[in-house]
């Protein structure tokens, strides 16, 4: 028998077969499977799914009725109704023991201690999930800024973007964000930022994360504006996170796992750090917050482990599926 794990995001999926033993047996890297993705919405999930699962199990000679356990990471699993679209998407591909779960609690499973705990997403979006020792789900966030997504990689540009346009015409704090602004955009004189700004940065002609890293690279230089945009984008991920907590039952310390580029890469002390602090302060807990370190699809493999298991695999095992996934990805 074998198990099936799957990271989908907005721009690729991986799918992993591995035996119930923990022995990877395949891998395959494709385009995205999310329906926010794709012209055909939730059909299109299926459509892709299907055309690259059927030629995968043909490959190793099984078929999806040899797939005892099945875990789907993926974008755009916000909602109840979402959920119910892409499970039905999982039944008609013909699994039968899955879960269909947003990308954000993958880092749960492959991250915390026991299985369970709250995750921060915090890549080019954001979204935190949580799962508790009862098994009950809750995610805060995913959908954007009008529920507080105001953090992730193309916020923090847009904020790098605001706070040059304020300094030239709206009264802003001088920052040197401004001249990596001005560069990227090949802008001259302020008389054309606006032009620019609609040409170039809203279509998206050039790359946003040249500005992403810059806000980190300035707050660490000292930048006033560069470090309010750093400690606002802690503070509002800390808000979601810290209402996963409370929404949840936890007993003791809770683990919280910090994933996505932005946490993973940013570099920048001063993040980490006043989340930390705002964590801590919003639920009145004791949070042990973790930057993971391992890929977030070893969550899919691990989930579905303990799915075929009936209880969170042991970390002998755990560390085997991590070791197999790291040496997979590490090749590409």
């Amino acid at each position: 028998m074998y198990i099936l794990g799957v990271d989908g995001g907005n721009t690729k999926t991986d799918y992993f077969l591995f035996d119930v033993n923990g022995k990877l047996i395949d891998f395959i890297r494709s385009g995205t499977c999310s329906h926010e993705g794709l012209k055909d919405s939730f059909e299109g999930s299926y459509r892709v799914m299907k055309s690259i699962l059927d030629p995968f199990f043909e490959k190793n000679k099984i078929t999806v009725d040899h797939i005892a356990s099945a875990v789907f990471g993926l974008a755009g699993v916000d909602t109840p109704f979402q959920k119910t679209k892409l499970e039905d998407v999982a039944s008609r591909l013909g699994f039968k023991n899955f879960r269909v779960v947003n990308d954000s609690f993958l880092g749960i499973k492959a991250g915390t201690t026991n299985g369970y705990g709250v995750c921060s997403i915090n890549g080019t979006g954001t979204s935190s999930g949580g799962i508790d020792e009862e098994g009950n789900y809750l995610q805060v966030g995913g959908i954007g800024a009008i529920v507080g997504d105001e953090a992730g990689g193309y916020h923090v540009s847009r904020q790098a973007v605001r706070a040059c346009y304020d300094e030239a015409y709206r009264f802003g704090k001088p920052t040197k964000l401004t001249s990596h602004v001005f560069n990227l955009l090949g802008t001259k004189d302020k008389y054309y930022l606006m032009e620019n700004i609609s040409d170039y940065y809203l279509t998206r002609k050039v790359d946003y994360t040249t500005l992403t890293k810059a806000v980190f690279e300035e707050a660490n230089n000292g930048d006033e504006v560069a470090l309010d945009i750093i400690v606002k984008m802690a503070e509002n991920l800390a808000r979601s996170a810290g209402g996963v907590v409370t929404g949840l039952t936890f007993k003791g310390q809770v683990q919280i796992v910090l994933a996505g580029s932005v946490w993973v890469k940013g570099n920048c002390p001063v993040l980490i750090n006043h989340f930390k602090k705002c964590i801590n302060e919003f639920t009145k807990r004791d949070c042990d917050v973790i930057v993971l370190e391992v890929p977030p699809a070893t969550g899919a493999i691990i989930w579905a482990l303990e799915l075929y298991l009936g209880s969170f695999p042991n970390i002998d095992l755990r560390e085997k599926v991590i070791k197999e996934v790291e040496n997979v990805l590490n090749k590409l």
